[in-house]
């Protein structure tokens, strides 16, 4: 399993935070949650929401870049359901393709022909 945030500028000069994991096996996207401040408490609650909704099929791995967004709280949420964090190197989003491309096919495909109102409209978009 693979994660990372990618952002959206809204009509009225917000920016929009989305936290997305992709299954590595079966390319299915969980979109976590949009938001305008996210912080440690709000991804690690997201994190538990996600293991929470994939039930038994938990992941071996998660790749994941040096955001500081990422807390130790995060990697604590995975590493006690038995999932190993792994970090990639610094400035490689190669190391992180298929979430990095799955951001380039989403702003291709859909967010570079919209204008966005608002968090709801993002999420109702997504």
């Amino acid at each position: 399993m693979a994660c990372d945030f990618f952002t959206v500028d809204t009509v009225w000069l917000r920016r929009l935070y989305v936290l997305f994991f992709i299954e590595l096996d079966t390319r299915r996207v969980h979109l976590a949650g949009v938001t305008a401040h996210p912080d440690g408490a709000w991804i690690a609650q997201q994190a538990r929401n996600l293991l929470l909704m994939l039930g038994n099929r938990r992941p071996r791995f998660l790749i994941r870049d040096r955001d500081a967004k990422f807390t130790r709280a995060f990697d604590d949420v995975f590493s006690s359901e038995g999932t190993e964090a792994l970090v990639t190197p610094v400035q490689a989003p190669n190391a992180n393709a298929y979430a990095e491309r799955w951001i380039r096919t989403v702003r291709a495909e859909c967010l570079d022909w919209l204008l966005i109102g608002g968090l709801g409209h993002l999420e109702q978009v997504l």
